[in-house]
């Protein structure tokens, strides 16, 4: 549902159409020209408010990521880490638009800091184990938005989407633990 128009459109505005559009059509389809037509604008309009597409795919990555809740000093790295799964799956492509987002504009961020804070230790090292964990997030969350487009166009049977989603599970969880006990041990050799 297009978010309610308040007046003129802003930048927060047009960032909410364009996660409309987002999740009514998916990535690829997300084009400047559509984002216009929807807003009834001309697409040189939007260039008032973003630089580019990519600053655009930017905004909707960041608002994507705003749902991950604040963290809890006590939180453990799996809680925060299915946060910001559950962030991207909120979405349709939020995976692929936050990954695309980091690529090309790497730095901190928000599912950065909440991982970096649940981290065994916050140490200098915790900032490389946040990234490592948050590129695995992707990388899960990439595939299972695949296989869910996959089920919705046909090509995946619904009894295997079922034990996939009990395997996704239980490979999510398990390389966690992984990451988690690997960073433990690194901190532990210090």
């Amino acid at each position: 549902m297009t978010p309610a128009r308040t007046g003129r459109h802003d930048r927060e505005h047009i960032i909410g159409v364009a996660l409309d559009l987002l999740d009514r059509y998916g990535l690829p389809d997300l084009t400047m020209r559509r984002l216009a037509a929807e807003l009834d604008v001309q697409a040189s309009a939007l260039y008032w408010h973003f630089d580019s597409k990519q600053d655009l795919i930017a905004a909707v990555s960041d608002r994507i990521m705003a749902r991950i809740p604040d963290p809890v000093d006590s939180a453990e790295l799996i809680d925060a880490a299915r946060a910001v799964r559950d962030a991207l799956l909120a979405h349709r492509d939020g995976a692929e638009v936050v990954m695309s987002s980091a690529a090309l504009r790497p730095g901190p961020s928000r599912a950065l800091d909440v991982l970096r804070q649940a981290m065994p230790s916050h140490r200098e090292d915790g900032e490389l184990a946040a990234a490592a964990v948050l590129q695995f997030v992707l990388g899960h969350t990439t595939l299972m938005q695949q296989r869910m487009h996959g089920e919705s166009y046909g090509a995946a049977s619904t009894a295997a989407t079922l034990d996939d989603t009990a395997r996704d599970a239980a490979v999510f969880e398990t390389g966690i633990a992984l990451i988690s006990r690997g960073a433990a041990r690194a901190t532990a050799g210090r």
